[in-house]
């Protein structure tokens, strides 16, 4: 299918591993413009040595901690300077990790502040530009809705979850979708750092319909759809890409 989206600018956060960075190579073979965002720069330049080395345009590259205080600003403007605005906007940063029933608010805060603070803050700076031009798109990568126990990323992706819905509502007139797409188990370093082999097999052998893990592309096949004016009447959607693992989706 030809997607149509080749010229487009846009935006990858968390680009330089896994998940963000299989979207920012499939962007980028679609002749996406991307400028990819996360905290370390070589691997960022690995990415787009990669990118223009298959023949996409040389993303522009922003190194930044989306946790401090004026991320959302340094990323947007250095898209604007770089692309001249942003058409496929992909929030992908986010990080997870359990919580005790004590848990503190230092690490509460920082849950919700990366996993969907930011976020929404990024986006909406970025709106502006995509109302003026009639047409973007937003592809939020978020989490399951299954919680196995207290934790604030999953608490802050059932709120990007009911935010993406609320925001596709507000925008759909101006030609803008926003859709969700929740990853079950994606091979990347939390993955392998989080879960022995012999866990990965059993669950790929007892838990996953499909049974293996995922792979990052799996994810950034869908996001090059939704990107693409193919997916224009797609929107405030949630589309997991799991491999059927989750049981119930609400």
């Amino acid at each position: 299918m030809e997607l149509n989206i080749r010229d487009k600018a846009g935006l990858v956060t968390g680009a330089s591993t896994g998940i963000g960075r299989g979207i920012a190579l499939a962007l980028g073979a679609e002749g996406v413009r991307l400028a990819i965002v996360a905290r370390r720069r070589n691997l960022l330049e690995e990415v787009a040595g990669e990118i223009a080395a298959a023949g996409g345009p040389e993303p522009v590259i922003v190194e930044c901690d989306l946790m401090a205080d004026d991320a959302p600003a340094k990323i947007s403007q250095a898209a604007l300077d770089g692309l001249g605005g942003v058409d496929i906007h992909v929030n992908n940063a986010g990080g997870s990790r359990a919580f005790e029933l004590d848990t503190g608010e230092e690490q509460w805060e920082e849950a919700i502040t990366l996993n969907f603070t930011r976020q929404r803050q990024l986006t909406h700076k970025l709106l502006d530009r995509m109302i003026e031009k009639g047409w973007g798109r937003i592809v939020n990568i978020t989490g399951k809705s299954e919680p196995d126990g207290i934790n604030g990323a999953f608490c802050a992706k059932a709120a990007m979850h009911a935010w993406s819905k609320g925001l596709s509502r507000d925008v759909g007139k101006f030609g803008i979708t926003v859709n969700c797409i929740p990853p079950g188990r994606i091979m990347s370093e939390q993955i392998l750092r989080n879960y022995t082999p012999e866990y990965r097999q059993w669950q790929s052998e007892n838990e996953i319909p499909v049974g293996e893990y995922g792979q990052p592309e799996d994810i950034a096949n869908l996001v090059c759809f939704l990107a693409s004016p193919a997916a224009r009447y797609i929107t405030g959607t949630v589309i997991p890409v799991d491999g059927g693992l989750r049981r119930y989706q609400y």
